[in-house]
């Protein structure tokens, strides 16, 4: 019978954590595993929250270049196989899986149609939490998954689509084919990339994507900057390994603002602060 481990990847968001943690508690939500590498972040390791009863916790540095972001996931997804995990489900610390989600990313990784595909489930941004925190049973009240991405009904399943739309907030994948993939290249660290690069490589690999319908999960709100100034050296370099990598640019939105404010100067020499 199939392990399924729930990896999440955290640095500072304890209370994000703890309300994910509430929602796989739930009657039939259990995963089999759940994988916490917390990042830098010695309070969360030290924490004696009763959520986190049962979590395999991982400890993982910093690096010069920021958080270790694939590294982290690559970790992740060694304890869970270490484990007996046959499934490997990875949710974002902001992300809160709605009723059946984690159930639903493991019936697909075990439907051999389905098996061999990057697995990615609808994902909701949610508002500011109201007084009291989110109610967990009213989440779904406020399900509007991001446009951008296909977001079949529940119970539906959308073959294929372009792997820019992978994002890593939520998706899964079965162990042979992470095996496939290889995991995240850790020659990116800090913020942006690293997870275009995983769908590069597996559309390299022929390895296509589906979003199952049922996996719904729901982001849970928090101060963001737009673009996201504060990690420009981050984006910098990673941006110069993905194009060095593969011959154009991601996170293209974020450059041109970039660009607009005269932060950065892109050229065929590359990505330079300006």
């Amino acid at each position: 019978m199939s392990r399924t481990a729930v990896i999440t990847i955290v640095h500072g968001r304890r209370g994000h954590l703890l309300l994910q943690r509430r929602a796989l508690g739930r009657e039939g939500e259990q995963p089999d595993l759940h994988v916490v590498v917390a990042m830098d972040d010695e309070d969360l390791v030290r924490s004696t929250a009763p959520e986190l009863e049962g979590v395999h916790l991982v400890s993982l540095p910093t690096t010069d270049h920021g958080l270790p972001l694939a590294r982290a996931r690559n970790l992740g997804a060694a304890t869970a196989r270490a484990l007996g995990a046959d499934v490997l489900v990875f949710l974002d610390v902001d992300c809160v899986p709605g009723p059946g989600a984690v159930a639903a990313y493991a019936q697909a990784a075990a439907d051999p149609e389905l098996a061999d595909r990057l697995l990615c489930g609808p994902v909701t941004y949610l508002p500011p939490a109201p007084d009291g925190g989110y109610d967990l049973d009213r989440l779904a009240d406020a399900d509007a998954p991001h446009p951008a991405r296909p977001a079949p009904l529940p119970g539906e399943v959308s073959l294929g689509g372009a792997h820019e739309l992978f994002w890593s907030l939520s998706f899964a994948l079965t162990v042979p084919t992470w095996r496939r993939l290889g995991g995240f290249s850790e020659e990116y660290a800090g913020y942006g990339g690293e997870d275009t690069d995983f769908a590069y490589r597996a559309r390299d690999a022929d390895v296509e994507l589906a979003w199952i319908g049922s996996a719904r999960a729901y982001h849970q709100h928090h101060p963001v900057s737009s673009p996201p100034v504060e990690h420009l050296d981050e984006i910098i370099r990673n941006a110069t390994i993905f194009h060095r990598r593969w011959g154009t640019w991601p996170m293209t939105g974020w450059l041109e603002r970039f660009e607009e404010l005269g932060l950065v100067v892109r050229s065929e020499a590359g990505l330079f602060r300006a």
